[in-house]
């Protein structure tokens, strides 16, 4: 059985200064992004709502140190790993993840 897609945009994964566009999706079990450049190394990501510890606001920086926009999410697990997104309109994955996450 498939799970329903609740929720999907075009993102940015970010980790230090590497970074790659792909398409991050929720469903009401997972929180996934699939990169569209495979060969970068970030990504694909699948990770467990149940395994996420806590989801805050996150600045997106240029060359890994600089902050360039706050439109961006920080995603942190149960085992301390934390996964940074930049997208659009990041108040409501904010209110998705937290609320149901």
């Amino acid at each position: 059985m498939q799970e329903s897609l609740i929720k999907s945009a075009i993102a940015m994964a970010q980790e230090g200064v590497a970074r790659a566009d792909g398409q991050l999706s929720v469903t009401e079990q997972m929180v996934c992004f699939s990169p569209y450049n495979k060969t970068l190394g970030l990504g694909p990501y699948k990770l467990q709502r149940k395994n996420i510890a806590k989801v805050e606001p996150y600045w997106g920086k240029g060359g890994g140190i600089l902050p360039v926009t706050s439109d961006a999410i920080k995603i942190t697990l149960d085992d301390g790993s934390a996964y940074q997104f930049i997208l659009a309109n990041p108040q409501e994955w904010l209110s998705l993840l937290v609320i149901s996450g």
